[in-house]
């Protein structure tokens, strides 16, 4: 097998883990791209969609549409992040054990997103007031944003195009992942729904807007991190923790049928009850904690990041 061959396939198990981590709320797809030592790889292929790259296809110059993106790169990306997204909505679909074993998954997302707290948190010890105030306010954006945008906001292209560009701006932020976004837009199933079953009503605004996020938002955050590192890292954190309780596990939901398929209406978090179901969430919990950690480690030792700095 040839060089490029194999590079083309390695770039396809990439995208797979890269997708997967996507797929999953709490998993952060730009977090395995920085352990696979692929990330500021990712930065610049997607700096490379900008606005040149636009410009020369609305004045139909296609040698620099066609050369100007790192197609060699992204094109087999997106292929394993395709296989991955593909697996999670029709092999196991993911949307559908939401509503058959509601516990048992939350409890799994529940443990992602302490793991990430944790992750994000480790590094800056000892805890400064100047510190506490970035971590304050993202506790506060969370809490705010997630008071005024409901669970069960209506599927309308608007808010479906809007949901495109927030998860297109967290997939590329390390320590968030895209998907969370979407599970606390109470979006997830409805898009993973959509992608499974190939519905354009939902899939185009979502596409559109995942599109318009990356195009335009991906180098404005990317100056963003480079330049406060620090406050958006612990702005994160706070706005993570403030998320944990429409996460939580143990919540009496209300659903109802939509054009054929149960969505949920809304859910109220409830203490649980002492019972088997309990326990063995519990342990998912710390299974999903473990992940993470095990992620930081692997992230640690390899030392992607400082190795791809240097050599920038």
């Amino acid at each position: 097998m040839g060089k490029k061959a194999k590079t083309f396939l390695t770039r396809i198990y990439q995208g797979a883990v890269m997708g997967t981590a996507d797929v999953v709320p709490g998993v952060s797809g730009a977090t395995m791209a920085l352990i696979l030592g692929i990330y500021l790889e990712l930065v610049n292929a997607i700096k490379s969609f900008d606005t040149k790259w636009l410009r020369a296809i609305f004045t139909m110059r296609w040698d620099i549409a066609i050369g100007r993106p790192h197609f060699m790169f992204v094109i087999p990306l997106l292929s394993g992040i395709g296989i991955a997204i593909i697996f999670f909505t029709q092999i196991v679909p993911l949307p559908k054990l939401l509503i058959s074993h509601p516990e048992k998954i939350y409890s799994v997302f529940f443990g992602l997103i302490i793991g990430s707290i944790i992750f994000l948190l480790r590094s800056f010890r000892p805890i400064t007031w100047k510190k506490f105030f970035f971590f304050a306010v993202g506790l506060a954006l969370g809490f705010t944003v997630l008071s005024i945008v409901p669970s069960n906001y209506p599927d309308t292209p608007l808010f479906i195009f809007a949901t495109g560009i927030l998860g297109a701006c967290a997939m590329i932020s390390p320590g968030i992942s895209g998907s969370f976004v979407l599970l606390l837009l109470g979006k997830y199933s409805v898009v993973l729904d959509a992608i499974g079953n190939i519905e354009p009503t939902i899939l185009i605004p979502f596409i559109l807007g995942f599109g318009v996020g990356i195009c335009l938002f991906a180098r404005l955050l990317s100056s963003i991190i480079q330049k406060f590192p620090t406050a958006f890292t612990l702005g994160i954190a706070g706005f993570l923790t403030a998320s944990l309780y429409r996460i939580w596990p143990f919540q009496e939901r209300i659903y109802t049928t939509l054009h054929g398929k149960l969505r949920l209406v809304s859910s109220s978090p409830e203490l649980p009850v002492l019972s088997s179901t309990t326990l063995y969430s519990l342990v998912l919990v710390i299974i999903g904690v473990s992940i993470i950690l095990i992620i930081q480690y692997f992230s640690q030792k390899k030392s992607v990041y400082s190795q791809q700095g240097k050599t920038s």
